[in-house]
């Protein structure tokens, strides 16, 4: 695959760990869960080290100090339904106040081509940045249709967040979408004749809901 200027993979060892128990067809739905967001916890803390901030004034015991915090509205979070739903809270574990927005896609099982059917954004979402969130990145049609949708509503700067990618995904999203920063924790193999991630972790929304 191509090295692209806007696509960070993740080779830390702590989320290579947690990707292996991930992977575990023996990994029960609530172990999963965890798992996902745990990884996000930590994929969010490298990917927003530079994330936007003020200055305030603290009374500490002994005096008023300036200190930076995290500006207000800094990050919106935006779930690419519904698997993306579990990684939402290892987004609100580092940026608790953050708002979330929905975008509800589908794909067509022939086509492999995705579909909108809702989408709900807070009105902050044109001045932060939006965190898109969805743990695969497969053929990336989904991905390139949720970013083309959030600029279409005015945002201004997108990071897409995924667990695991395939180099075909990769490779159509950072075409598609150069001014767009992606994190992928880890790169697969490729994808299989069904559009599916191999060696993957197989549904990630029903291992996440337990509808397999």
């Amino acid at each position: 695959m191509k090295n692209y200027e806007n696509v960070t993979i993740f080779n830390h060892p702590l989320i290579q760990h947690k990707i292996a128990i991930l992977r575990d067809e023996k990994t029960d739905m609530k172990k999963f869960r965890e798992l996902v967001e745990e990884i996000t916890t930590l994929m969010v803390f490298e990917a927003f080290k530079e994330v936007p901030t003020k200055t305030v004034q603290v009374q500490t015991p002994l005096e008023l100090t300036n200190q930076k915090m995290v500006a207000d509205d800094a990050v919106t979070i935006v779930p690419i339904l519904r698997a993306g739903l579990g990684m939402v809270n290892g987004v609100h574990t580092l940026f608790p106040t953050a708002r979330v927005g929905h975008i509800g896609l589908y794909r067509d099982e022939e086509t492999l081509e995705p579909h909108e059917y809702y989408c709900k954004l807070p009105d902050c979402i044109e001045s932060s940045i939006a965190i898109l969130l969805d743990p695969m990145l497969a053929t990336g049609g989904s991905a390139v249709a949720a970013i083309d949708f959030l600029k279409k509503r005015g945002c201004k700067e997108i990071r897409l967040m995924n667990i695991i990618g395939a180099p075909e995904g990769i490779e159509v999203v950072a075409k598609a979408h150069p001014d767009v920063k992606i994190y992928i924790s880890t790169l697969d193999r490729g994808l299989n004749e069904n559009g599916y991630i191999v060696p993957g972790l197989g549904d990630a929304g029903d291992r996440l809901f337990g509808t397999k």
